[in-house]
């Protein structure tokens, strides 16, 4: 089946996924829009599966306290590299 620009357009504004990966779950679901949605979501769990398996051993911790003194939050960010744990923006 052909795919045009359209099914990948509306399946892009859905998922936000990459031109070809779109294009690809299309072809594996035969031009259907809805299966195509799923073929990338499963595609996602597997991506993120993998991502979870990394340590996260650098990190910043910040803190605020509101001019009152009444409210205040503590937060913790954690990350893989000291280079994004020392960005500033």
């Amino acid at each position: 089946m052909a795919i045009n620009a359209e099914q990948i357009k509306e399946l892009r504004e859905k998922c936000g996924a990459g031109v070809m990966e779109c294009r690809n779950a299309l072809v594996d679901a035969n031009g259907n829009v809805e299966k195509a949605q799923e073929i990338l979501r499963e595609k996602g769990l597997v991506k993120a599966a993998k991502k979870a398996e990394r340590e996260t051993v650098q990190g910043i911790v910040e803190s605020y306290i509101h001019t009152q003194g009444r409210i205040g939050a503590l937060v913790e960010l954690n990350c893989e590299t000291d280079f994004v744990a020392r960005t500033d923006a």
